[in-house]
């Protein structure tokens, strides 16, 4: 597991374009039939990806959580954006097709990530948030999520958000976890953006090759970009915005955890406030 820290608003101001992905994206997420992990010190959140091939790949612990294993003390979001799979925890199987969620609670020991088929195999994406509870472990579909119409085409900016780890839906600790699909034509997201003053955001963008997204992200006052490729994340403090603009229409998936699980907890930025 890699370590990454972060840093304050006169660090970002400071940075190159390379120390700002040095920092804030994670770029080595989906090697094939590996498991990676990356923890932040940004609410100690561990972000990560499972791709399985023919070999189960059982989800480890790490020395710096001082966990016997891995959700110990945490809970767990997973979606997967690849092709059917499973995900075993402590031996009963969770059946996951594409863009399927699967919570899980604190206490679970054993967790093992299968693809069905090596043709079109699982690609599983999660993120972690340490817990003071456990909860229930649950599969929501699709089907199951939350959704909310967003956008106006007049500003490129119309999308579908899908709220699938989530209170009313999922009873969790703090984590807060769904997707957005940028609809044809569209490619701006969350614009005007926002800040969550208690709580941190992580992006995790996909299906967006051959394209690319500028990420854009610091304060208001000084607004810097990352160029983002396909299967990349990049993790926001609570002081920093979060948006991006597409070379095309994308899907992203995005979590939070922090102080509380309410999705419209957020302080607007208007155009204006961007210089």
């Amino acid at each position: 597991m890699k370590i990454r820290p972060s840093t304050d608003r006169e660090g970002l101001r400071r940075m190159t374009a390379q120390d700002i992905r040095d920092t804030f994206v994670i770029d080595d997420l989906f090697a094939p039939g590996q498991i990676s992990m990356t923890y932040i010190e940004v609410d100690r959140a561990v972000v990560g990806s499972a791709a399985p091939l023919a070999v189960p790949l059982s989800l480890p612990t790490d020395r710096r959580l001082a966990s016997a294993y891995f959700c110990e003390r945490r809970e767990l979001g997973v979606i997967n954006i690849g092709g059917p799979g499973w995900i075993e925890l402590d031996g009963a199987r969770h059946d996951l097709d594409s863009l399927d969620s699967l919570y899980v609670g604190r206490g679970v020991e054993a967790v093992t990530f299968i693809s069905a088929s090596l043709d079109a195999p699982a690609r599983f994406y999660f993120v972690s948030y340490p817990a003071h509870a456990a909860h229930p472990s649950r599969v929501v579909r699709k089907a199951e999520a939350r959704v909310i119409q967003a956008g106006d085409q007049k500003t490129a900016n119309r999308r579908v958000i899908r709220q699938s780890i989530r209170p009313g839906l999922v009873e969790t600790c703090q984590l807060v976890m769904g997707f957005t699909e940028l609809e044809p034509g569209n490619v701006w997201n969350t614009m005007p953006p926002h800040t969550h003053g208690r709580r941190s955001e992580i992006y995790m963008y996909f299906d967006v090759a051959p394209a690319r997204v500028m990420h854009i992200m610091g304060e208001p006052s000084n607004p810097r970009t990352v160029f983002m490729d396909d299967g990349e994340a990049v993790f926001s403090p609570s002081w920093s915005m979060h948006s991006g603009v597409g070379t095309a229409d994308y899907r992203f998936v995005w979590s939070m955890g922090g102080e509380n699980q309410e999705f419209d907890d957020m302080d607007h930025l208007t155009l204006a406030d961007l210089r």
